[in-house]
């Protein structure tokens, strides 16, 4: 059938291409990084990408680090936004239920215009989705005003490719701020520049939906990200027009910033990581519930290419569904998915163990 689970990396055969499951084990600086490569040219063969694994050959440049640039008008204008995002939670004791329901519709839409757009159909090739589903996405990317796809998909397999190095875009050793939002007020390390110009996005520049975001980003999250979300309780059940722009507008787009950056921050720290100790990314089902899922970053750093970035399906995790969903309409395909057998194979030998008890 359309819907059938793309398939499976097993390591049950190691003479199939797909099935072969090579560990290496090298240094990056101190800590020693065992890592599950599928067969390269399998993997890429399949998704055609291999930039979102981990790249055990860059070193860290010896020296001193560039100094901190500071990037005024973003922390000028992150800081407005967030006393905006007060000024709208004190808002709600006087909002229509309708205006509070919008608002949460709004947060939803726009979240899954990351999370199963940018982040696991776009960065990751996840899974396959027609055209009517990627309009969709994008429409909901716009309305998330998280940079334009095509810019996020180079941030994030740049993040994955280099995690934790002065290549990551919103690199964990630096802090909890930094990796929340810090990376945003300051100039990006050089690495980060250099290395992302590298990356192979020729499948993100072929497609026409996402180089037609970029080219009229402005004006769209200006339409999908305020406009939109404003002008509707507003018109339709006569909102006042400070509530409508300051709860489901301002207030619903700082919550969403928040989500995605605790991916990056508190995921990157706080949690157990069952299936390679080896790695900063942890476990969080806290994450995963404002985030739709995205919590399971043990998980999705070490099997990128899952489309689920979870073994647990639904739980805590509304992109799967949705993406569950479309497939069931036929709007999208090609699900990958990691075997149960690959899965608890990697616990065994690189888990820190904690798979047992949960």
């Amino acid at each position: 059938g359309h819907c059938r689970l793309s398939k499976e990396f097993s390591s049950t055969s190691s003479t199939t291409a797909v099935g072969t499951v090579t560990s290496r084990v090298t240094r990056n600086g101190d800590a020693v990084m065992e890592k599950d490569l599928l067969n390269h040219e399998d993997l890429a063969g399949d998704r055609g990408m291999i930039d979102d694994i981990f790249d055990e050959t860059y070193r860290e440049k010896e020296g001193p680090k560039p100094p901190m640039r500071y990037v005024w008008r973003n922390i000028i204008l992150m800081s407005l936004l967030h006393l905006g995002g007060i000024f709208g939670l004190t808002l709600i004791p006087s909002a229509k239920i309708q205006t509070l329901a919008w608002a949460l519709l709004c947060f939803l839409v726009s979240a899954l215009g990351i999370t199963a757009g940018s982040h696991r159909l776009w960065s990751h090739r996840s899974y396959k989705a027609t055209l009517p589903l990627r309009i969709f996405l994008t429409i909901a990317n716009s309305m998330a005003f998280q940079n334009d796809i095509y810019e996020w998909v180079r941030d994030h397999r740049v993040h994955h490719k280099f995690s934790e190095t002065d290549a990551d875009p919103h690199n964990a050793m630096r802090g909890f701020f930094f990796s929340h939002i810090g990376w945003l007020l300051v100039r990006k390390h050089p690495d980060v520049i250099e290395k992302g110009q590298k990356l192979d996005l020729s499948d993100i520049k072929a497609d026409k939906v996402v180089m037609f975001q970029r080219r009229y980003y402005k004006p769209s999250v200006v339409l999908l990200c305020f406009t939109l979300p404003t002008v509707v309780p507003w018109y339709f059940w006569d909102e006042s027009i400070v509530i409508s722009f300051f709860i489901p507008a301002i207030l619903r787009y700082t919550i969403g910033l928040n989500a995605t950056w605790l991916v990056n921050s508190a995921a990157h720290m706080f949690g157990n990581r069952p299936y390679d100790q080896h790695i900063n990314p942890r476990e969080n089902p806290l994450v995963s519930l404002g985030a739709l899922g995205e919590g399971f970053h043990n998980y999705h750093h070490t099997f990128p290419y899952d489309y689920s970035t979870s073994e647990f399906g639904w739980r805590f995790n509304l992109t799967t569904a949705f993406i569950d969903l479309m497939c069931l309409l036929g709007l999208a395909s090609d699900r990958k998915k990691v075997s149960k057998e690959v899965i608890l194979a990697r616990k065994m030998r690189t888990g820190d163990g904690s798979h047992k008890s949960g």
